[in-house]
């Protein structure tokens, strides 16, 4: 026969078996659920590469800046985290005038035998400055221009509308 205490301790531990599958199976239910908003991609996904941009220009010596931050004075190689997208390079120099160069990112997976590379089209990136025109000469001293006046009235004998109150031509003036 079976004692009372041993029936007794059996369901108890049958019990805290089942109380336990019901905890394991509800914290991997939630963590699950949590994964609904997580995205497996996203994890794995890195930092875009940070890459060496050589930035070069004629005449050396201009500032050159990219749309993504860095910039520095030609020739020089700057450091940016590739983008998805191109990028820009904008070249300014004194006395020339400003020039932006369009670049290209160009992103190689690569496969089991090679590895993934990301690269700019143009690398260099060459910038070749216009010099600017001469600045606006500044007048000085001008003076107004002179209106014309208009001409001087034809005298009423040649007028082609004669006076009213003109004697008749060839009739004696009048007297007093």
């Amino acid at each position: 026969m079976v004692a009372m205490g041993d029936v007794a301790v059996g369901r108890r531990g049958e019990y805290g078996l089942s109380m336990r599958r019901v905890i394991v199976i509800a914290l991997a239910g939630a963590s699950l659920g949590g994964c609904s908003s997580f995205s497996v991609s996203d994890y794995f996904k890195s930092t875009p590469p940070a890459i060496q941009v050589q930035l070069e220009s004629n005449p050396p010596g201009a500032d050159a800046k990219t749309s993504l931050g860095p910039g520095c004075k030609t020739p020089c190689t700057v450091s940016v985290n590739a983008p998805d997208t191109g990028f820009s390079v904008m070249y300014t120099l004194n006395k020339y005038q400003p020039a932006t160069v369009p670049v290209t990112v160009v992103h190689n997976p690569g496969d089991f035998a090679s590895p993934a590379t990301t690269v700019t089209d143009p690398n260099p990136v060459f910038a070749e400055l216009q010099p600017a025109g001469p600045p606006p000469r500044a007048h000085k001293g001008t003076k107004p221009k002179k209106i014309k006046k208009p001409a001087a009235a034809a005298p009423a004998d040649q007028s082609p509308f004669p006076d009213p109150n003109a004697p008749a031509a060839g009739a004696p003036p009048p007297s007093r």
